[in-house]
């Protein structure tokens, strides 16, 4: 049995973005809550405008579905087009959600967060 072995792949912000957007990466759902302070996230996008790095995602492409999270704030995110393989967030899903909330102005609830 041949298996592919993982690859260091490099993404452009905007790409990683229209992925979320149109299903293809997708955070699974026994991913943790989002806990992010907006500090937090203000920290990260200040480190990206400085052009630091800001560390790696690990994410798994498969055909296999999961369940995954179906919104990041009041943001409805779409199905995988059927056919097409899924990427699932297996690391970096604070820093992800963060950007795709920060690039569309998404407010996040956090759980036990008062409006």
């Amino acid at each position: 049995m041949d298996v592919a072995q993982p690859k260091p792949d490099s993404k452009k912000y905007s790409d990683l973005m229209r992925e979320i957007e149109n299903g293809t990466i997708k955070v699974p759902k026994f991913q943790r809550d989002f806990v992010w302070s907006i500090e937090k996230t203000a920290k990260l996008l200040d480190s990206i405008l400085k052009g630091y790095p800001i560390g790696t995602f690990i994410l798994w492409q498969t055909r296999e579905r999961l369940n995954d999270i179906k919104n990041i704030g009041n943001l409805q995110l779409q199905d995988t087009p059927e056919g097409d393989k899924v990427q699932y967030v297996l690391d970096g899903q604070q820093r992800i959600t963060s950007l795709f909330a920060a690039y569309h102005g998404a407010k996040i609830q956090k759980t036990g967060e008062k409006k």
